[in-house]
């Protein structure tokens, strides 16, 4: 039995929404609050383990390493309960001295449709050295490791002038991939590339053997075009067996390596013909504002649909299939709140 390790970020979100956004200084009552856990690696396999769940026969395990605050926090505690049975969080790590987990504070206007996101996160980032250890306890079983890449995930290593904080870059994360890939070869690493603004990204690329790559990412790279983006990307990553990339209402593409073979999926409709976007989230900063057509969620959702398709049908599926997969499940998220169900729904289609 294989295991996959997501290395990323885990939020307590709050969501508010407004009939406006607020200027300064107003006082604003929402029409609703919904709290629940985000994250990008969290979301991704709360939605992969209920594929693997319907799947039946899979043998494949799931492992998450976030930083969390102390083991007996209630925000811990809230966490741990939203991602369980079947995920494995040992490979968490506590900071003791901590009891507020990384929060998000997410404003909805309704006037429109836009989100306003603020982030903060207190607590220290991850060692190259805890990475490590993680890394070799799992070393028997350790099959695939997916970086969310964040710049927040990890510390900056000690010689470093760059302000960690600023995310510019994730040079410990680079380490990481890097000792995978001399230490444990056969381990298949991917890796979500979403801000065209952080410096590094492109070295954490080049590692993987599956990237992620975001229509923020492209556009500001210069790419007028997902094919563009993928082609271009394609020379600079050589350990890379596929690239993805959504493209909001106009789908989703992949390109296959070596052969160079592309695919583009349209995006999915629902019954109603109500076409839905796909969208990997970009921070641009620690507050950004993102018009969007889809729901929160919809990017990691994405990613969960092609990891299950290349970790359960590899072989069986060919590239279409896996992209037409990975898109239809993104677009069933897009038109409910939340991640519930989404196995069910899909069922058929594992």
């Amino acid at each position: 039995m294989g295991c996959l390790l997501a290395v990323g970020v885990c939020y307590l979100d709050t969501i508010l929404t407004v009939s406006h956004y607020p200027a300064e200084d107003e006082k604003l009552r929402a029409s609703s609050m919904i709290q629940r856990r985000g994250g990008n690696c969290p979301n991704t396999l709360e939605v992969l383990q209920q594929l693997l769940e319907a799947n039946k026969r899979s043998s494949v395990s799931l492992a998450l390493s976030v930083i969390l605050p102390s083991s007996s926090s209630a925000g811990t505690q809230q966490i741990k309960s939203s991602l369980r049975p079947m995920i494995d969080l040992s490979p968490c790590i506590h900071r003791e001295g901590s009891d507020q987990p990384a929060s998000c504070y997410v404003i909805r206007s309704r006037s429109t449709d836009s989100r306003t996101i603020v982030n903060y996160n207190g607590l220290s980032d991850m060692t190259s050295e805890e990475f490590v250890a993680i890394a070799n306890k799992l070393k028997d079983n350790l099959t695939w490791c997916h970086f969310e890449a964040s710049g927040s995930i990890f510390a900056t290593l000690q010689n470093s002038t760059i302000d960690k904080r600023q995310g510019r870059v994730p040079e410990v994360a680079l380490e990481c991939m890097r000792y995978l890939r001399q230490n444990f070869p056969a381990v298949t690493l991917s890796v979500e590339v979403e801000n065209p603004t952080r410096v590094g990204l492109p070295e954490l690329a080049k590692e993987a053997n599956v990237v992620f790559y975001s229509k923020n990412w492209a556009q500001g790279t210069g790419n007028k075009t997902p094919e563009e983006c993928l082609r271009t990307q394609a020379a600079t990553t050589p350990n890379a067996s596929l690239l993805c990339c959504t493209w909001g209402h106009e789908g989703a593409s992949a390109l296959e390596l070596p052969s160079f073979t592309y695919k583009k999926s349209p995006a999915y409709e629902d019954e109603k013909k109500q076409v839905v976007e796909l969208v990997l989230q970009a921070f641009l900063s620690n507050i950004a504002i993102l018009i969007l057509n889809s729901t929160i969620g919809a990017g990691d959702t994405f990613t969960a649909g092609m990891l299950y398709s290349l970790l359960c049908h590899g072989d069986d599926w060919d590239l279409s299939r896996k992209l037409g997969f990975a898109n239809e499940l993104a677009g069933r998220k897009v038109v409910q709140e939340g991640f519930s169900g989404l196995g069910s729904i899909i069922q058929n289609a594992l």
